[in-house]
């Protein structure tokens, strides 16, 4: 009993909240180390992907032989591929801004949110979903544009840069 009294003034002691404190600090900047190692390799699989995915239906699929089948059906899924490899960028740059300051870059999040969204109505498929879904996604990109139109006039009054 005495060990768990000991135990929980050693908790609630000042010195122990900085031990604490500096604990949770290694594990986030562990924990955001190991995403940034496997983002980078999401992106290499994903440019290979990209990569394959373009050799196989140039030069394989004869697309050129009905152009209209190309430009209509494999543009689309190229620019998907393409904004899915921007997108996880744009994460990846969200985890080492974090590493560099060690705060959320609410800018920064916010335009991969924008990339996000508006890679998903590029790839919109009309046929498969409802004008409800096309609703949802304006109003997202609605939200987020608002969002980020604050967020840099708050940044731009109080003298603020944004990350490049």
């Amino acid at each position: 009993m005495s060990f768990l009294r000991k135990l929980a003034r050693s908790l609630t002691s000042a010195a122990s909240d900085e031990l604490f404190l500096q604990m949770i600090k290694k594990v986030e900047t562990i924990v955001s180390k190991l995403l940034s190692i496997v983002m980078i390799g999401v992106l290499l699989v994903s440019v290979l992907e990209l990569c394959f995915y373009l050799v196989r239906e140039i030069m394989f699929n004869n697309r050129f032989v009905n152009p209209e089948q190309f430009f209509t059906v494999s543009l689309i899924q190229v620019f998907g591929l393409f904004l899915n490899i921007l997108v996880a960028l744009e994460i990846l740059e969200n985890i080492t801004a974090y590493l560099r300051k060690h705060v959320v870059q609410v800018e920064l999040v916010i335009v991969t949110s924008l990339t996000a969204v508006a890679r998903k109505i590029i790839i919109f498929d009309f046929t498969k979903s409802t004008g409800l879904d096309l609703v949802g996604l304006g109003t997202a990109v609605v939200a987020l544009a608002a969002s980020y139109w604050i967020i840099r006039r708050s940044n731009a009054t109080h003298g603020k840069r944004p990350e490049e």
